[in-house]
């Protein structure tokens, strides 16, 4: 039996339905594109949620109308039967349009983790302007998440369209953020988490005038674009990124690279998709053919956790086996 096979047989879809379907909170309708955070014994998923009154364009400009939306939380204790908690975070009019593609990850900084939540954030449409990489700390405290209002900001550099970020610890302290400037997939290294936060211009100017250097994943073959998923799952080989391909037809589907603990560079790369929408619910919806893979967690029976959002509509959930993942990544030639 080939790896290949042998692979196929071990990504399991958690169950035929979605885990958080459309119109799971009251007031909202698509509920999708979901982070996720093992944390105190219980999952802890931080989805998009699109406000009730969006509709089509049927013209020229956007897809929808009135498409706004917040970040919502829903907790489970095993993965499968997930309950919708509160809403974290608030959209306006003043400062973000919309928050879109939640990520949430742990970073070690002077010993201690920190919770991170990084978002797109999107102007509105009256303002005008590209979207942007946006990021909160977030603390844990009476059984929930909240959002530390006065940590806000973006990262990355001004003026210029950037979004899908993960941030992560490197082996040797320093801190990492994988972000994309369309159509690749970048990587910025700090020496810590303070100096992420608090980036200059001058970085940053440095950072896009060598852009190719900082590449670590290009689309390939029929795809038009590439960007990351979860934040990365460290495993003993090394860092495995699970990250969306999206072809030239429009079909996102969930693919896997192996980087290097140390430099975030990559150093193997999975041939095929470790996922494709191929249930009803991931091949038709408000955007047809996606599955958008946002959280991972390792799990202690040798598999990993997978969430994704299904045709921006709902949050869908895999397993992988870790070993077998790994066993299928091919070296990438230098």
């Amino acid at each position: 039996m080939s790896s290949r096979t042998t692979l196929t047989s071990s990504v399991q879809r958690v169950a035929d339905r979605p885990v958080v379907d459309y119109g799971a909170v009251p007031g909202y309708g698509p509920v999708f594109n979901a982070g996720l955070l093992h944390h105190d014994g219980r999952y802890h998923l931080f989805a998009r949620a699109i406000r009730d009154g969006y509709r089509r364009n049927e013209g020229p400009g956007p897809r929808f109308h009135d498409y706004i939306s917040d970040i919502v939380v829903f907790t489970s204790d095993d993965g499968h039967d997930f309950e919708f908690e509160y809403v974290l975070a608030t959209a306006d009019a003043d400062e973000i349009w919309s928050f879109e593609d939640p990520r949430v990850q742990t970073v070690v900084h002077d010993g201690d983790e920190h919770i991170l939540m990084t978002y797109t954030r999107l102007p509105s449409p009256e303002r005008g302007g590209p979207w942007r990489i946006g990021a909160h700390r977030l603390e844990y405290r009476d059984g929930r998440f909240h959002l530390d209002e006065a940590s806000g900001r973006h990262l990355g550099p001004d003026e210029v369209p950037n979004k899908d970020a993960v941030i992560f610890s490197l082996g040797d302290g320093r801190v990492a953020m994988i972000h994309r400037i369309h159509p690749n997939m970048q990587v910025a290294v700090f020496d810590d988490l303070h100096h992420l936060w608090n980036a200059d211009d001058a970085y940053w100017a440095d950072h896009l005038a060598h852009l190719d250097r900082h590449t670590i994943i290009e689309p390939g073959g029929s795809a038009s674009g590439v960007g990351a998923g979860a934040p990365p799952v460290a495993t003993e080989r090394g860092l495995l990124l699970f990250f969306h391909e999206r072809s030239v037809s429009g079909v996102y589907t969930i693919n896997v690279a192996l980087l290097d603990p140390h430099t975030a560079q990559v150093v193997a790369i999975l041939p095929d998709a470790l996922l494709a929408p191929e249930l009803p619910w991931e091949r038709v919806g408000d955007v047809d053919e996606v599955v958008f893979v946002q959280g991972a967690h390792r799990r202690s029976d040798g598999t990993i956790y997978l969430t994704y959002g299904a045709a921006d509509r709902c949050v869908g959930a895999a397993t992988v086996d870790e070993q077998a993942l790994l066993d299928a990544l091919v070296p990438r030639v230098a």
